[in-house]
């Protein structure tokens, strides 16, 4: 326990101190996001802090890989993946970037993961399932990365239920590390922002994710579904605006403040309360992943869509009160 404190922080530590840097070069390069219509902020704010983030989720990939030899090939390909998103979130932030090009190099990554997995013995269903999750990670966080805390906050609650959930291993201490990482980041995002995480954060904490869904999943495969669970509120609100600015034939790639956070937090004039509200949810979300990891598969679906469908609810509710 005390080995697994000093990891925690000593990652926390590494981001919080890469943060203040990162602000810095933000501030000098005037690497600024602007308020508008389709911003949520009053002011402008330095962004591409999740960099801190990145740098320490790598370095822990890198001492475990080279700590767990036997994990080492799937560890280094995580970490390739890692780069790519990352420096593709990196160079938009500096400079808009097509948004077909950061989904080809998303892929790429996605698939980079998912061939290390091939590799180490697990099925192609396995590598796929790696790509999909990347893809859909990725632009969940990069959409939902919109108010103070909101998507650094969701990345740590389900960075915290997946360590728990992994229990020990290599892939349980890059969850660890993660989730020091994204706290000791968070401070300086929540409940004032002084520095947003960028593309290149948000894209980042996505992948990670992703990656840690789909090795818990080779670990409860009988009851996938409630690993979903983390990830039901962003899932549900991005899917669902999505969905429906596809329907009214707009630009759903284009920045926008339609989702329910969005609104909400307009609504009331204020991020923190929206985003303590998702924390809850999430929080009760994994709570209960953990609680019911053990139901039978037909269970945990149901457990599964009854958290799905309050989600839905609440997507609902909030959408009618924007109207």
């Amino acid at each position: 326990m005390l080995l697994l404190s000093g990891w925690v922080l000593l990652h926390l530590v590494l981001a919080a101190g890469l943060t203040v840097l990162a602000r810095r070069y933000a501030m000098a390069r005037q690497l600024l996001d602007q308020p508008g219509e389709r911003r949520s902020h009053r002011v402008a704010t330095p962004r591409g802090g999740g960099i801190s983030i990145v740098v320490a989720t790598l370095t822990a990939s890198i001492v475990l890989a080279l700590y767990w030899p036997e994990h080492a090939p799937v560890l280094w390909c995580f970490a390739a993946g890692l780069v790519l998103v990352a420096a593709v979130g990196w160079l938009d932030d500096h400079r808009p970037l097509s948004p077909w090009l950061r989904l080809v190099v998303q892929a790429v990554a996605g698939a980079i993961l998912g061939a290390g997995l091939y590799g180490s013995g697990e099925t192609m269903l396995t590598a796929a399932l790696a790509l999909v999750l990347v893809m859909v990670l990725v632009n969940v966080w990069n959409f939902m990365d919109g108010i103070d805390g909101l998507a650094s906050s969701q990345a740590l609650i389900a960075a915290v239920g997946a360590g728990l959930l992994l229990g020990s291993g290599p892939w349980a201490l890059l969850a660890a590390g993660f989730a020091g990482a994204v706290a000791g980041f968070l401070p300086f995002n929540f409940p004032q922002a002084r520095i947003f995480l960028g593309d290149v954060g948000s894209g980042s904490l996505g992948y990670t994710l992703a990656a840690l869904v789909t090795v818990a999943w080779l670990e409860r495969p009988a009851t996938w579904m409630l690993l979903l669970l983390p990830i039901c509120a962003f899932f549900v609100d991005t899917a669902f605006t999505l969905a429906r600015r596809i329907i009214r034939r707009e630009q759903w790639w284009a920045p926008h403040v339609q989702h329910a956070y969005q609104g909400w937090a307009r609504r009331i004039g204020s991020h923190v309360p929206v985003t303590v509200a998702y924390g809850l949810f999430t929080l009760g979300a994994v709570l209960s992943m953990l609680w019911t990891i053990g139901l039978r598969p037909l269970e945990a679906f149901w457990f599964t869509a009854f958290w799905y469908g309050l989600a839905a609810w609440a997507w609902v509710v909030q959408q009618r009160k924007m109207q």
